[in-house]
């Protein structure tokens, strides 16, 4: 089947901002008015198309990323609105690694909020054009030059406002475009607000023209010809100015600032226009790079459907009509339903029973899928987030995806009997959907403990256990994820002989640990002269590796760890595998025993926005959580409180905020980083153990 659309007329782009921004509403917007819907819903109705699951419902918030196709301007849109909430960040960071452009919306009243920044710094991490759209000008309080300030300064971009709004006192009346120099004015007629280009009022004509002037010398080093007629003084062609904003956009030298109120209808159209206008297109973008799976090589595909298929799994979901669906961005050639994909990550061939277009939560079957495009396959049943699908004949195995770590753990047992087996069902499933969903056993109480990035993320996780896979399940209190990690450097040498009879068991091993502060774990090979056999070097490794999923202070994780195999010795007969994987894991608990081991706690970024009244009370209650004031600043009538505080002591923080300040503050928190817990606070974590 042809394409409908070229590839030069797609776009694939995602809705991001801070929590309460307004995203679910403009892609709302965006749906009706490209006719995708028929009537706008409202997320303070529970009726919008794109939050779907009954939580996101009830609780006013995206949960999880949700993707849909419209036109506009006979361009097709690929679109994935994305929470704004921290605990759910790896939905944002598995759409912005397959997306081209993105739209990051900001509150004109609030600016550049905590997770503004966090989606920013993501989408900074895989070089995506972005436009700003300042929503809710209608707010009293908005504030749009403001907002493209705190743009300039908190996100370090080169904000360039592409439209100024205009205000009659507190009202929001319209638009200068700053392009077209037209005023676009919204007349509200009952409960329709028609939009109405009208010349620019003679009292904002010098405003107007110096915005455009701004404008100018910001975006013409992008084109030579819009340089030479902007010298010459001249009039410009506003195709020419189009030009110039796109090419700086998709350099990601220029953010494009758009502005409006999405829930009152204003200002929508124009940024439908922006995204066709300025972000790129799947062939605008780089060739993808990956390398050859099984040999060294680069391999590289052109966004074409005449290149061999490649794609990358960035979502895997579970339907309850058809199963579990596998989300694909198709980065060249054809894919077709019924096809033979190689999952070049798992080595694994896999059959694609159907493709699927989705809008929201329902699907419209299609037979082909062309580059560019973003499609959901059923029946990939080993496919996993992150997974490379390729050509057989062709392979290629692209970047896969990193996630962060859980910061936050409860225990979960079945009610009953009969709930045992399907609890295991529901945690499989769950935890195939969400990378930063952990389960594991308790080796001591045998519990099953489940770790994800916020109390409000398990919260959902255990209510849909109970709606839909109908778990009933008793929940514990929250915990929080600790770490290990060592304080110094220790050489130790393990020799394990086990004589049984037959065969015996021999390995011997040398190694140095080190800390590796920040990197991870890391282990280096330094073995010469076939004092170990070759065969024997990754048992080792996977040794030292499952000595560290169980530390020595308290049972947590060990982490930041450097690891150097230095020497040892093997037995002609008695030597295997596992003798040398079992000696590796007892060389490295023996090491981590010496290395004076710490214990790390998550620490959290927690800004609260309170009114000035109650700053004293706000501030004393952060200190006496151990937590330090790293900022503080106004914003707009309220006081900004910026502080970095131990998970631990931030359990039951809404309830006490609320009390402290008559329910007036409210605060977002979001993980930092792990540091070294205070003595006498370690000594009681371990001491619970």
């Amino acid at each position: 089947m042809p394409r409908q659309f070229s590839i030069e007329k797609t776009r694939n782009i995602g809705i991001m901002a801070h929590i309460d921004a307004g995203k679910t509403t403009l892609t709302e917007r965006i749906l009706f008015y490209t006719g995708r819907i028929h009537r706008a819903g409202e997320v303070h109705e529970g009726t919008t198309t794109m939050d779907w699951m009954e939580q996101e419902r009830e609780r006013g918030i995206t949960i999880t990323s949700a993707a849909t196709t419209t036109v506009w301007d006979k361009h097709a849109i690929n679109i994935i609105d994305t929470p704004g909430h921290v605990d759910f960040t790896v939905e944002v960071e598995r759409s912005l690694r397959v997306l081209d452009g993105a739209i990051a919306v900001f509150c004109g009243v609030g600016g550049v909020e905590p997770q503004s920044e966090t989606v920013w710094r993501q989408a900074d991490k895989y070089g995506i054009p972005r436009i700003a759209f300042v929503n809710k000008l209608d707010r009293v309080g908005s504030d749009f030059d403001f907002v493209v300030r705190m743009i300039r300064e908190r996100l370090g971009a080169h904000p360039v406002p592409v439209q100024i709004p205009v205000m009659m006192g507190d009202i929001f009346q319209g638009i200068i475009d700053l392009v077209s120099m037209q005023f676009v004015a919204y007349i509200e007629e009952g409960t329709i607000i028609r939009p109405e280009a009208q010349p620019i009022p003679k009292d904002l004509i010098a405003k107007a023209d110096a915005a455009r002037h701004t404008l100018l010398d910001s975006v013409a080093e992008f084109s030579d010809e819009l340089m030479a007629a902007y010298l010459e003084g001249g009039p410009l062609d506003p195709v020419l100015l189009r030009g110039a904003i796109r090419r700086g956009t998709m350099a990601s030298k220029i953010v494009p600032v758009f502005g409006g109120s999405a829930f009152k209808h204003k200002g929508v159209r124009l940024l439908l226009d922006g995204v066709v206008d300025y972000l790129p297109s799947p062939a605008d973008v780089r060739p993808v790079v990956g390398r050859h799976p099984t040999h060294e090589g680069e391999e590289v595909r052109r966004p074409s459907d005449d290149e061999p298929f490649s794609g990358l799994a960035f979502k895997v979901m579970t339907d309850p009509f058809v199963g579990r669906l596998v989300f694909l961005r198709v980065y060249s050639g054809t894919l077709a339903s019924g096809a033979t994909l190689l999952n070049a990550t798992t080595q694994k061939n896999e059959r694609l029973g159907r493709l699927v277009r989705m809008h929201a939560n329902k699907r419209e079957e299609v037979d082909e899928a062309h580059a560019g495009q973003i499609v959901a396959g059923v029946g990939l049943r080993r496919v996993s987030t992150g997974d490379t699908l390729c050509d057989p004949d062709h392979p290629i195995l692209l970047e896969s995806m990193h996630f962060p770590e859980p910061v936050i753990s409860v225990a979960i047992e079945p009610k009953t009997k009969a709930d045992e087996e399907k609890l295991a069902t529901a945690l499989q499933k769950l935890a195939e959907e969400d990378p930063t969903f952990q389960i594991r056993t308790d080796e001591d109480s045998g519990q099953t403990i489940i770790s994800g990035m916020g109390e409000l993320h398990l919260e959902i996780l255990t209510d849909r256990m109970l709606r839909e896979f109908r778990v009933e399940a008793s929940v514990g209190k929250p915990q929080v994820a600790y770490r290990e990690t060592i304080t110094q450097t220790i050489e130790h040498r393990e020799r394990y002989v086990k004589q049984t009879g037959g065969h015996g068991q021999y390995g011997d091993v040398k190694i140095r640990l080190e800390p590796n502060p920040g990197g991870g774990f890391v282990f280096i090979d330094k073995i010469v002269g076939g004092a170990i056999p070759r065969e024997y070097i990754q048992p080792i490794h996977r040794g030292v590796r499952d000595s560290l999923e169980s530390g020595m202070l308290a049972g947590f994780p060990v982490v930041d760890v450097k690891v150097t195999l230095l020497d040892g010795s093997y037995h002609e007969v008695d030597s295997s595998e596992m003798a040398f994987r079992v000696t590796g894991m007892r060389a490295m608990r023996e090491a981590l025993q010496r290395a004076n081991p710490q214990l790390l706690e998550p620490i959290m970024e927690v800004e609260v926005v309170v009114p000035e009244e109650y700053m004293g009370e706000v501030i004393s209650d952060l200190s006496a959580r151990r937590g330090r004031i790293t900022g503080m600043f106004r914003r707009g009538d309220v006081q900004v409180v910026v502080a970095h505080v131990p998970l631990a002591a931030m359990f039951g923080y809404a309830t006490d905020l609320r009390s402290a300040s008559q329910g007036r503050a409210v605060y977002t928190m979001q993980f930092a980083r792990y540091e070294a817990v205070p003595e006498g606070v370690a000594q009681a974590v371990v001491s619970a153990r």
